[in-house]
């Protein structure tokens, strides 16, 4: 494996020195940029309990503090370098109470029934195994009326997708329609799908 695949197969599951390389990218630039536009879709309630499932390098759980000012913030990954990257950003929240980072799997998502008011998936859906299952698990997670937003790099419209998948192993670009399709397979309703035209982001809202 080349340098550059090497480090870039840690989009995945960010590992040793090139996955620490890779969450502390991931907290800046054009990431930043696109988890804001992202976030302009979804009203968050000052109170607002929310889980950001791939939460990488932290920055977006202090996004959404900010946001969610008297509320709740958890974090999950299943690399523990982004666990404890996460950790350190948003240190002085954990040390409140307002925030909790752990390690683990869309797949088995380790939190209650009904539990919150927002999920958000910021440039990880594209790995997550099973994705209509892990749909499902992030329903049940959520009260009812509760949002569920996605937000990924890429629309999967513009062919620039089978160059990152030959690239790195288990990767998926959703387009529009796909993810529209499998939200409303695992039982979402009030689909919205957004893409910008200038970078091909693509952002997906929809209700429990």
């Amino acid at each position: 494996m080349g340098l550059f695949s090497k480090i870039f197969s840690n989009a995945r599951k960010p590992e040793g020195f090139f996955g620490r390389m890779m969450v502390n990218g991931m907290n800046g630039g054009s990431h930043a940029r696109m988890a804001q536009w992202g976030l302009s879709f979804v009203d968050i309630a000052e109170e607002a309990n929310v889980l950001d499932i791939g939460c990488g390098g932290g920055a977006n759980i202090a996004r959404l503090l900010a946001l969610a000012s008297k509320g709740k913030v958890q974090g999950i990954d299943y690399s523990p370098v982004s666990v404890r990257k996460s950790q350190e950003v948003n240190a002085a929240a954990i040390a409140s109470g307002r925030c909790e980072v752990q390690e683990g799997s869309a797949a088995a998502l380790p939190y209650a029934e009904g539990e919150f008011d927002l999920v958000t998936a910021f440039e990880t859906v594209y790995f997550w195994p099973g994705i209509e299952e892990c749909f499902r698990g992030v329903r049940r997670m959520l009260k009812d009326g509760g949002r569920f937003l996605i937000v990924n790099e890429d629309d999967g419209l513009t062919g620039n997708n089978e160059k990152w998948e030959k690239m790195i192993d288990g990767m998926h670009t959703y387009t529009p329609d796909e993810l529209r399709t499998h939200l409303t397979a695992a039982g979402f309703s009030d689909i919205a799908v957004h893409t910008n035209d200038q970078h091909h982001w693509l952002c997906a809202t929809a209700a429990k």
